[in-house]
């Protein structure tokens, strides 16, 4: 029996389906992602993205949809759908009857006495998606056409109609390939059937209309290229495998291939299974360069916050696998010289360095070889906050880093409004500091540990250790509010409650005296946990926004104003364990079980960047999130660990 399934009223009720995503991805960061009924509402929807590096290593759309028609005695019944301004056409989700997501997307659909399946998989390996058709029932042979539409875009684009575009293909084997436009990759589109035909027709399919984009304020419409059409017979118990891939293949291996992939996804049996799967998902092998994707499908691979953030979680608490922690992270320091060590517009993230390797040596590392490998990058990292080496932020003569560039959101908070940083937060950062504190104590202490026994580095930093130490809670605890201010600036304290004041008193090394730990918690507690993860701003605050809907202002506004993050529940989760022990037990797994009452909603199977901080909590943003996932399973290792006793 499938994970998660949609029955027919669902399915075929669109106002409930185009908002549930199916998403398909492989290792060398390729992606099929679409809704349950194949009708694209996104620019980012589509059966083949690729990442060509090319240009520059982003996502280029190639295959945006494939129509699938039946001919019956004459009578053709259109699958497809799409948009066109407020109109869909043709409506072939009328004949959706049923739609399973595991092991992998399955959509089945019936026409008159005719059953007929398609499912899909992303080959792991190769820039390649397989479209299976399966003729289960019919009382007669059908012949089935498969109209492909063509984009060959960037994902965050949109195109049109032009005479640039080069309409007429090659012939391959069971088909025809396409380059629309010099530099691309061909794209070939091929079929499993050699008695198939391909009749080249090729014309613009005008004015497809992507409804979340037109629901959101963006450019919406665009002109696909239909090169014409594959024809094929099927008879009951048949099937026919379509391929598109960026290389010429070999048709007789598509129905092995295929089965191979559907064989590799595994059975989900559990929740726990549907996160690893995430997991494994979110790691790329591109160039066989192992990476971790932000989220689908339009965020990047290999940013520098987000791996740090996610690739405890993902790797070790996740998939068990500390050569892939290793991997990641020394392929992210070779990436990343820049931003560990001269400048960064998140003045936080090269500190989160520290707590990566500081999971790591809880999960079970050898100490000694992991400050062997990574101790000078650590100390580099440190060092490189001293006076005169980042212009956006440097340690003052009290110890403390002040982060300041006009009009720059200097850290994870960084939504902008036509060019202007909504949450600037210029000035002593409540958790950039903390993870400051947290960094150098890590560095004495291993230093210590492990390095030379004159040693400079922990004299000198053992000093400045110790002043971050004694200015910390004076500059952030405010008694009247019972917690730490948001920033602080030459205007004094911004006390707006935010969740940045967690990471102060959950990383191992806290500058906060564990008296006032309480407090904060209960103010957490109070006004930012819901259901659904952590708010960014307190609902009493005037400047919050609970529901993250409507143009893009509005959205900005909500993104850092009000909108929950699940990634925060592993730092508030890890505090709560910490001060309440077993007895946090329930209350930490109510937290999640949430999400996975989600898993029908948004992106099918995968857990969401955000949602509403309002009840009931939507879910929005990226359909798969690393930061949120790695925060599930470290949550799921942490209830293991706590299981004896609660």
């Amino acid at each position: 029996m499938a994970f998660l399934k949609f029955n027919k009223s669902e399915l075929v009720n669109l106002s409930y389906s185009l908002k549930r995503e199916i998403l398909c991805a492989n290792k060398t960061g390729a992606y099929c992602n679409t809704s349950i009924v194949t009708c694209n509402t996104r620019r980012y929807h589509g059966l083949l993205a690729v990442t060509l590096d090319r240009f520059g290593g982003d996502r280029f759309l190639l295959l945006s949809d494939v129509d699938e028609t039946l001919i019956v005695n004459g009578k053709q019944f259109n699958l497809g759908i799409h948009c066109y301004g407020d109109m869909y056409e043709p409506r072939g989700h009328k004949y959706v009857v049923d739609f399973s997501a595991d092991p992998v997307p399955q959509i089945t659909y019936k026409v008159g006495e005719i059953l007929f399946r398609k499912s899909i998989v992303m080959a792991q390996d190769r820039d390649q998606v397989l479209l299976k058709y399966e003729l289960l029932e019919s009382p007669t042979p059908v012949a089935l056409q498969l109209r492909p539409f063509l984009a060959f875009r960037n994902i965050h684009a949109l195109t049109e109609e032009n005479p640039q575009a080069k309409t007429a293909g090659t012939e391959i084997p069971n088909g025809v390939s396409y380059c629309l436009y010099e530099s691309f990759p061909d794209l070939s589109l091929q079929v499993s059937d050699k008695s198939a035909t391909f009749v080249q027709n090729p014309y613009w399919n005008k004015g497809v209309t992507y409804s979340d984009e037109y629901r959101r304020g963006y450019n919406c419409r665009e002109d696909l290229l239909v090169p014409g059409w594959f024809e094929a017979r099927l008879k009951p118990g048949e099937s026919l495998v379509f391929s598109a891939s960026i290389q010429e293949e070999v048709p007789t291996e598509f129905k092995h291939r295929f089965n191979a992939c559907v064989k590799s996804a595994g059975e989900i049996t559990s929740y726990r299974d549907q996160l690893r799967r995430c997991a494994d998902t979110l790691i790329t092998n591109h160039n066989n360069r192992r990476r971790i994707n932000a989220g689908y499908s339009w965020l990047y691979t290999g940013l520098l916050r987000e791996t740090l953030m996610a690739l405890p979680g993902l790797t070790l608490y996740g998939l068990n696998d500390p050569k892939q922690f290793e991997e990641i992270l020394d392929n992210l320091i070779a990436d990343e010289q820049e931003r560990l060590f001269m400048r960064t517009t998140q003045v936080e993230a090269p500190l989160a360095l520290v707590t990566a390797l500081q999971d790591y040596l809880y999960y079970g590392a050898d100490p000694k070889k992991v400050w062997k490998n990574y101790g000078i990058i650590v100390r580099g990292i440190i060092e490189s906050y001293l006076p005169g080496v980042r212009s956006e932020v440097s340690m003052q003569p009290n110890g403390l880093l002040w982060a300041q560039k006009d009009g720059v959101a200097l850290s994870w908070m960084n939504a902008y409004i036509d060019g202007r940083a909504v949450t600037e937060r210029a000035g002593y950062q409540v958790e950039t500091n903390a993870l400051w504190y947290n960094a150098i104590c890590f560095a004495v202490d291993m230093e210590t540990r492990f390095g030379p026994k004159k040693n400079t580095f922990v004299e000198k930093w053992s000093a400045i250790r110790d002043l971050v130490k004694a200015n910390y809670q004076p500059t952030f605890w405010n008694d009247e509010y019972g917690c730490l201010a948001d920033y602080v600036d030459n205007e004094g304290q911004h006390m707006q409650i935010r969740p940045n004041q967690l990471f102060a008193i959950a990383i191992p090394n806290s500058p906060v005296d564990e008296a006032l730990v309480p407090s904060i918690l209960r103010i957490i507690d109070n006004e930012l946990v819901t259901a659904r993860g952590l708010r960014t701003l307190s609902p009493r605050d005037p400047y919050y926004k609970g529901v993250y809907e409507g143009p893009q202002r509005e959205r900005d506004l909500a993104y850092h104003g009000g909108s929950t993050r699940p990634f925060l529940l592993r730092p508030y989760v890890e505090i709560s364990f910490k001060i309440k022990g077993p007895a946090f037990w329930k209350r930490a797994e109510w937290l999640i079980e949430g999400f996975y009452a989600d898993l029908s909603k948004h992106g099918v199977g995968a857990f969401s960047e955000l949602y509403d901080g309002d009840p009931p909590h939507e879910p929005h943003g990226a359909i798969s999130s690393a930061l949120s996932t790695a925060a599930l399973l470290t949550i799921e290792f942490m209830l293991e660990k706590y299981k004896e006793g609660k």
